[in-house]
């Protein structure tokens, strides 16, 4: 019997036709409720106004009801902006809201290293985490791009 060992291997631009989205609406939409801190603009890859945001509460809060509206356009541009790849976006995010300080999140990305510096440092002490949160999406997208995930 014979065997094809890349037989299930896809190319580019196969995965990329068959691959999910990289930022989910119903993910935007949740972290949107946290959106008076800016989570739904970190998450969506708008570290800038994502950090207004949280110093202003949402821009005193308009912002943020303006934000429902606008959340669907926010998508579809990180869809585009962002390469779709072995690492998803949505779950590292939620690993890094939940586990972040322990370095789950950069764990799941392959970062070993980093990961288990985060967990015996709190996240290098919160500096680490900073970094993450205004870094993670292109983190992602470089890895993706490169193909070393894993």
């Amino acid at each position: 019997m014979q065997t094809y060992p890349d037989a299930y291997r896809a190319s580019p631009t196969e995965m990329a036709s068959v691959s999910p989205p990289t930022h989910l609406d119903v993910a935007a939409y949740l972290y949107w409720i946290l959106g008076i801190f800016g989570a739904h603009r970190f998450y969506l890859g708008k570290p800038i106004s994502g950090t207004i945001y949280f110093f202003t509460g949402g821009l005193l809060l308009i912002g943020w009801i303006v934000d429902l509206f606008l959340i669907p356009a926010m998508v579809h541009e990180a869809k585009q902006r962002y390469r779709p790849g072995w690492i998803d976006y949505t779950l590292a995010w939620v690993l890094f809201t939940f586990l972040g300080v322990f370095g789950v999140h950069r764990i799941y990305m392959g970062k070993v290293f980093s990961g288990v510096l985060y967990l015996l440092t709190g996240g290098l002490l919160g500096i680490g985490v900073v970094y993450d949160l205004l870094t993670l999406n292109s983190q992602i997208d470089e890895l993706n791009r490169s193909g070393n995930s894993y």
